[in-house]
């Protein structure tokens, strides 16, 4: 159906087609043929499942959701230009994630990650590793705001040292991303904790404030699983190899203190609010100076060149960019020494595209709308209606793949009824970061969830279930809710204040 508007003169114009509202059950369809799509993949595919089939069963549910959207009366110019407003989100990270590649190479082959490992083995044991591995990387992303630097630099290292001590993959990354989700979560240097009191209409520090209720009893229990975790591991068997391992790296490398500096100098930029762009970029630099300093003998079995200027220029520029491995007497430590460059994120970027091509048509359609607002009519006490915000920032996780649009579309949409229900800004923003920040590494196809399974090499499948702050936070917000625990509201005086 089309609608004819005449100019002021009388003559026609050209029509403008109307469009439909879409309904709930259409709204749904795409997502439900996605959830179809990505199970199957599952099942046939296993842990491959990043290496494309993911990729093209975001494509097709997609092109279910333009063929719907279309139907509804959009014209493939407005949903193309709602896919491109999507992808361009998500540039910052695509770049970032290169970035990390780079860093991950240099920081290799310079002898970073290796001296992490060496010093981590000989003071962590197996007993308290979990725990340890926990605040180190809370400690670290607190400091910077980033829990994607920390994972990508010591939580990297964190990995190395785990599996050195016999563990499993799956529960020291959950314990890493736990403890860098913890500490960008508070730290007032991480641009979600800044977006949500934003969103929300409170100041960033009443928000951290307020956010240590749910936040501290939620990293308290999962501290505590994994010191419990800890005690079951048999300490003697995890650690037997660790002087063979310690002896592999001190052969290849030329191991010192002074390689700390790099680490060091990235956190120190962050925390000085350098951009991460800029600061990873000076970290991966950084790590090829120390290369060229401290592990020249290297250069010649990465380059495949004898010694000199061109073995060590082809030996960086392969770090960067391409799959490397340092060989050594030791097949764990082989293990261990490998990296893929730039080029090992190329499978991530993919994923965050064809997501964001998802999320795109899906938004541009008004599906995601459609679906937000049905989930709010839900909400019909304090407890509902936080559990329901809470929902809707795990549902744009899920179909928007960005925990940035899970802060803001949710916060954009609750403001007003967290008003209407007397309820201080406060109390939105803690939820949207207890559920939109924190679940966004659980979910494989997210930009979170891809980066951190790329950068660790441990699927999302494997870590999440470890990952107990995260899966802790949102039930802990709810519950507070439902309890009627610390929630914040309006004096009558303040409430008409508000409300004017």
């Amino acid at each position: 159906m089309e609608i004819d508007k005449k100019s002021t003169d009388g003559t026609p114009t050209k029509s403008i087609p109307l469009i439909k509202k879409p309904g709930l059950g259409l709204s749904l369809f795409p997502l439900g043929v996605l959830i179809i799509l990505l199970g199957t993949n599952v099942y046939f595919f296993g842990d491959d499942t990043l290496a494309g089939s993911n990729q093209i069963a975001l494509l097709l549910s997609a092109a279910v959701a333009g063929v719907i959207a279309i139907r509804l009366g959009h014209n493939w110019d407005d949903i193309q230009n709602g896919v491109v407003k999507s992808i361009s989100s998500a540039m910052s990270a695509i770049l970032i994630l290169f970035l990390i590649g780079a860093l991950s190479g240099t920081w290799l082959l310079s002898g970073v990650v290796p001296a992490m490992i060496y010093y981590g083995l000989q003071i962590l044991n197996p007993t308290i590793f979990l725990f340890a591995a926990c605040i180190v990387a809370a400690i670290v992303s607190l400091a910077t705001g980033s829990s994607w630097s920390t994972i990508a630099t010591v939580g990297i290292a964190l990995l190395g040292i785990g599996k050195a001590l016999g563990m499993e993959e799956g529960v020291i990354a959950g314990a890493i991303i736990s403890g860098a989700y913890f500490g960008d979560k508070m730290s007032p240097l991480s641009d979600t904790t800044n977006l949500a009191p934003a969103m929300a209409g409170t100041d960033l520090f009443t928000h951290i404030r307020y956010m240590v209720y749910t936040t501290g009893p939620s990293i308290g229990l999962a501290l505590l699983i994994y010191l419990v975790w800890g005690f079951t591991i048999d300490g003697g068997s995890s650690g037997e190899n660790i002087p063979e391992i310690l002896s592999a790296i001190d052969g290849v490398f030329n191991i010192t203190p002074l390689l700390f500096i790099v680490p060091a100098a990235v956190i120190f930029m962050i925390v000085k609010k350098v951009p991460a762009l800029p600061a990873l970029l000076g970290g991966t630099l950084l790590g090829a100076l120390f290369a060229i300093i401290f592990q020249p003998q290297i250069f010649s079995s990465i380059s495949g060149m004898d010694g000199g200027f061109q073995s060590g220029y082809v030996a960086i520029m392969r770090a960067m960019y391409t799959k490397i491995s340092i060989v050594t007497e030791n097949a764990m430590v082989n293990d261990l020494l490998s990296t893929s460059g730039m080029a090992g994120m190329l499978n991530t970027i993919w994923l965050i595209l064809t997501a964001m091509v998802f999320g795109g048509v899906m938004e541009s359609a008004n599906m995601l709308q459609r679906i937000a607002s049905a989930i709010i009519s839900l909400a019909h006490s304090t407890g509902s209606l936080i559990a329901s915000t809470a929902a809707s920032a795990l549902f744009f996780n899920i179909t928007a793949s960005d925990q940035y649009l899970a802060i803001v579309v949710p916060g954009r949409m609750f403001r007003t009824a967290y008003r209407e229900r007397n309820l201080k800004p406060e109390v939105l923003s803690r939820t949207l970061e207890d559920s939109g920040t924190v679940t966004s590494v659980l979910v494989p196809w997210n930009t979170c969830g891809a980066t951190q399974a790329t950068v660790l090499g441990v699927s999302t499948f494997v870590y999440a279930p470890f990952a107990f702050f995260n899966i802790i936070s949102p039930f802990m917000t709810i519950i507070f809710g439902y309890l009627n625990i610390n929630i914040r509201r309006f004096p009558k005086e303040e409430e008409e204040k508000a409300a004017a």
